[in-house]
């Protein structure tokens, strides 16, 4: 019998279908994730959401690990990370402050700020690339330095905030001020990640830096941006926080507002390895932590539980993002 040589296609089966969509969509794992925490923690405590005291509490702990974790999560998908970003949280706002005190006004003092945030990012670029230092070992040791600074330029006091009112109601004192920029800035670096040449070459040279230096990225030049993204973030958020509270303490920040960020990035389908990782993903992983950082004070749960949830909720979520990874090269690769 002649066969006519056209190839018939191939029917893909629903479960096929719907394997396939998981894997193009990290996102909905964790999500589904959250959104079974949430179910829990309400039936649980009617308190939990449905109060405004709650959800602010709520807010006020995921925006902050979700915006460091948007900077740490372009790093990480770069293959480096930047174990500093708690101390540059507690260093940005004095220098806002000493700049005020100084006499100049408070949005200038902000972009001193910021700008020698990114100072300290550059340096920690610089040493990682042009000298190869592994950023780790780089990150860690600004991390030292610049605890050290700031408790020896702050004399170890807290300082009130510089400002008026509406400043530091726009940048955190209201209520819910935080997670608007957080919403704001992850929509903003979703598009950045997704849909521009940086975020794509961003992606490459994470998954292949050699391939990727010789398609005439420069590699370089892009990770040493995005350490400079990350201390911008991390800088902008400790003036947050400083005006949420109207306070600012060379104490706060430093190691565990950092690694919230990375679990909020691995947990929400960021690879440490490099390569792949989502901005949304970190937003909604670092939602899955203050539910349960919520969720376990409301109903009389030790609080240091939460850590023992936060290291397994990491190694699951590393196992799941390398098999995942796997799967979707299979897929690929049919």
């Amino acid at each position: 019998m002649a066969t006519t040589g056209v190839t018939q296609p191939v029917r893909r089966s629903s479960t096929g279908v719907l394997l396939e969509s998981v894997l193009k969509w990290r996102e909905i794992s964790i999500l589904l994730v959250a959104v079974l925490l949430i179910a829990y923690f309400e039936a649980e405590n009617r308190d939990f959401l449905l109060t405004s005291a709650s959800l602010e509490n709520l807010s006020q702990f995921i925006a902050p690990a979700a915006i460091i974790s948007f900077g740490e999560i372009m790093l990480m998908i770069g293959g480096e990370i930047d174990l500093s970003a708690g101390m540059i949280f507690a260093f940005a706002p004095f220098v806002m402050h000493f700049a005020v005190v100084a006499g100049m006004p408070a949005p200038v003092g902000l972009l001193l700020a910021l700008l020698a945030s990114g100072l300290i990012g550059v340096v920690n670029g610089v040493v990682t690339l042009f000298l190869r230092v592994p950023s780790f070992v780089t990150t860690l040791g600004t991390m030292f330095l610049l605890n050290g600074l700031t408790l020896t330029l702050s004399a170890g006091t807290p300082v009130d905030v510089p400002g008026s009112p509406g400043f530091q109601a726009f940048f955190g004192h209201w209520g819910y001020s935080e997670i608007c920029w957080a919403i704001v800035i992850g929509l903003m670096m979703h598009v950045l990640l997704r849909n521009t040449r940086w975020g794509l070459h961003t992606v490459a040279s994470g998954g292949n830096p050699h391939g990727a230096a010789e398609t005439g990225i420069n590699v370089r030049r892009l990770k040493i941006g995005n350490f400079i993204l990350s201390a911008v973030l991390s800088g902008f958020v400790g003036i947050l926080e400083g005006c949420r509270i109207s306070s600012v303490d060379p104490q706060a920040g430093g190691s565990q507002i950092m690694f919230l960020a990375v679990a909020s990035g691995v947990i929400g389908g960021t690879s440490l390895a490099g390569g792949s990782g989502t901005i949304i993903g970190g937003l909604i992983g670092a939602t899955v932590l203050g539910v349960l950082n919520d969720g376990f004070t409301l109903i009389g749960i030790n609080a240091f539980t939460f850590n023992i949830i936060l290291g397994a909720a990491i190694l699951i979520a590393m196992v799941f993002n390398i098999h995942m990874t796997r799967l979707s090269r299979l897929g690929g690769a049919r």
